[in-house]
C-alpha cells in the first residue's frame, strides 16, 4: 500500500501503517494518519478525505492558528480535538542561517516535550480510544506532527531507524511547503533557506536528548508525560495487527 495519500492542496498526508513492531506485529494500514493543515481541504480533496472514513481529528496547532487558517471543514461531523502541544511560538522563516538549524530546531522540540507534556498525553489517549481511523495534524505536518508521530511509533515498538525514516519523509514535501509559505507571505523574504526541511538528524537529536534526561523515550512518556500502561496497551491493541 502507498504511504502518501495524494491531495491537490495538502502536501504531507501520510498513513502510518505498515511499520513492523518489535513483537512481530505490524501497524495497521488505514487506521492512523499524520497530515498538514486540514483547513486546506476543499472540493475533490474534501471528498477524498471523507473516503478515508476518519472519525477523530486531532489538531495540534495553537487555537489562534486554527482560527486564522481554518479547521477541518464541518468539524462537528468528527470527534475534533484541538490540543496545542507547543506553548512558545517561533518563526522558522526567521531562523538565523548562520547557526546550526538542526540543533536549534531540536531545542525547540525540547521545549515542546516539557511545556506540552499534558497535551501530548491527551493526544496519545485520544488515539488509543478512537473508535475508527484517526488523523493528527499541525500546519505543515512536520514538527509538532513529526514529534507525535515519533512518539506514537516508539510506543508501538517500531525500530528507531523506521521512526527516523518516517520523520524524514516530510522532506518530499519541502518544496511545496516553502511555495505555500511564499504565496501566503508575498511581502516577506524567507531568511532561513532550509524552511520546510525535516532531516532525520533533528529527530535523532530530540530522542537522544530525551534518553539523556529520562533514560529512554518510553521513560519520558511514562515519567514526564504520565502515560499509563493501560493506555499504551490499548493503543497497541488498536493500532497493531495480530502477530502471525
Amino acid at each position: 500500500m502507498g504511504r502518501h495519500v495524494e491531495f491537490e492542496r495538502l502536501h504531507n498526508f501520510r498513513d502510518l501503517g505498515g511499520y513492523r513492531s518489535a513483537d512481530g506485529r505490524t501497524v495497521r494500514w488505514g487506521t492512523v494518519y499524520r497530515a498538514d493543515s486540514l483547513g486546506k481541504l476543499t472540493g475533490d480533496d474534501w471528498e477524498r478525505f471523507l473516503e478515508l472514513g476518519i472519525g477523530t481529528v486531532i489538531d495540534l496547532r495553537y487555537p489562534w492558528e486554527a482560527d486564522a487558517k481554518g479547521r477541518v471543514p464541518e468539524a462537528e461531523r468528527f470527534h475534533y480535538v484541538n490540543l496545542s502541544i507547543e506553548h512558545r511560538p517561533y518563526d522558522q522563516a526567521e531562523i538565523d542561517p548562520d547557526i546550526d538549524p538542526w540543533r536549534y530546531l531540536a531545542d525547540r522540540f525540547a521545549e515542546v516535550t516539557e511545556d506540552g507534556a499534558d497535551e501530548i498525553r491527551q493526544v496519545v489517549e485520544e488515539l488509543a480510544r478512537a473508535s475508527g481511523p484517526a488523523v493528527f495534524h499541525c500546519t505543515s505536518g512536520k514538527d509538532r506532527t513529526g514529534l507525535i508521530g515519533a512518539f506514537l511509533l516508539t510506543l508501538l515498538g517500531v525500530e528507531r531507524a523506521d521512526v527516523l525514516t518516517d520523520f524524514a519523509l516530510t522532506e518530499l514535501a519541502t518544496e511545496r511547503l516553502a511555495a505555500d509559505w511564499r504565496a501566503a507571505h508575498p511581502d516577506r523574504v524567507m531568511k532561513w533557506p532550509s524552511y520546510g526541511r525535516a532531516p532525520a538528524v533533528i529527530m535523532e537529536l530530540v530522542l537522544a536528548d530525551l534518553e539523556t534526561r529520562y533514560g529512554s523515550v518510553c521513560g519520558y512518556l511514562t515519567d514526564r508525560v504520565g502515560l499509563r500502561e493501560r493506555t499504551v496497551e490499548q493503543l497497541r491493541d488498536r493500532l497493531l495487527s495480530a502477530a502471525p
